[in-house]
């Protein structure tokens, strides 16, 4: 049958697929836009489904504060590459959860990827469409929530990084410049007496090894040891760390100055933790070759 072009165009304001794609589905469906819609969702999800196992390290952090300052919401979501992260349908996409996030506070991903968006959407179904759409794996990573009695911070640094920090004391501009710090600086600990005693224990044996292999003597060997972890441990640790704004004094030293304390903070950034893959071009071009030539 003949398909009009105003069927076509009527199909893609409700998919944005393509054109072909849309025309393809109106032939099978003999016209019907109701039909045609629903043909294209299902093979979209199988789509999504096939993508699934690809890597996704790309992506950004969206982070959403209350109005009241108190609570915030950081999230990240993954795509394959930089390119579709600044897809705009991909950054409203994010930014969307984050605000859903921050409005119903999901415990976990499962209770995330039901809840529903304001569009009537769930987050997995609207997640699932963009990837039929985008033609990349695309997956909602982590979220977080934090909430301060006292001064809250949320700093993103462009569309890869954001810190969340809560502070009793200071003021807002103590906050922000906290959440600066994390985002800029990552620490590992809040302070030296939260590094995990395993931790602590491989540190001082690596350590105790070096200092032996230098030649120094058996009874400053101990001293040298705890020197050396107390500056390493320091530098991971939020309190011990050099206020990026001021590397003349530590955090902890800015915070006796506000007469105040860090009650918890969270730093998101994107991919962290994943292994990328490495892709061999040269690899897939000679693998080609062969493929076309039979060998």
């Amino acid at each position: 049958m003949s398909i009009t072009a105003e069927a076509v165009k009527q199909l893609r304001e409700r998919t944005g697929a393509g054109m072909m794609e849309c025309k393809k589905a109106l032939v099978e469906t003999n016209g019907d836009l109701d039909a045609a819609a629903e043909l294209m969702r299902k093979q979209g999800l199988a789509k999504a489904d096939k993508k699934a196992a690809r890597v996704a390290a790309e992506g950004v952090i969206a982070l959403e504060k209350a109005a009241d300052g108190h609570s915030a919401a950081i999230v990240e979501i993954n795509c394959e590459t930089d390119f579709v992260a600044r897809e705009a349908d991909f950054q409203a996409f994010s930014a969307d959860v984050a605000k859903l996030v921050l409005a119903s506070q999901p415990a976990n991903l499962e209770a995330l990827a039901a809840a529903k968006l304001a569009s009537g959407e769930t987050v997995d179904e609207r997640r699932r469409a963009l990837v039929a759409k985008i033609g990349e794996n695309i997956s909602v990573r982590r979220h977080a929530v934090m909430s301060s009695t006292g001064q809250l911070g949320a700093y993103r640094h462009g569309t890869r990084i954001a810190a969340l920090v809560s502070i009793e004391g200071g003021d807002a501009a103590l906050a922000h410049d906290l959440a600066m710090h994390v985002a800029a600086s990552a620490p590992l600990y809040l302070s030296v007496a939260d590094v995990p005693a395993d931790v602590l224990a491989k540190e001082r044996e690596i350590e105790t090894e070096k200092a032996l292999g230098e030649g120094k003597p058996a009874d400053i060997v101990a001293k040298m040891v705890e020197g050396r972890i107390r500056k390493t441990f320091n530098e991971k640790s939020l309190l011990g760390q050099a206020f990026v704004k001021d590397p003349d004094q530590t955090i902890e030293k800015l915070l006796k100055t506000h007469n105040a304390t860090v009650k918890a903070y969270d730093r998101f950034e994107v991919g962290a933790g994943i292994e990328k893959k490495q892709d061999d071009f040269v690899g897939e071009v000679m693998a080609q070759v062969k493929a076309s030539s039979g060998k």
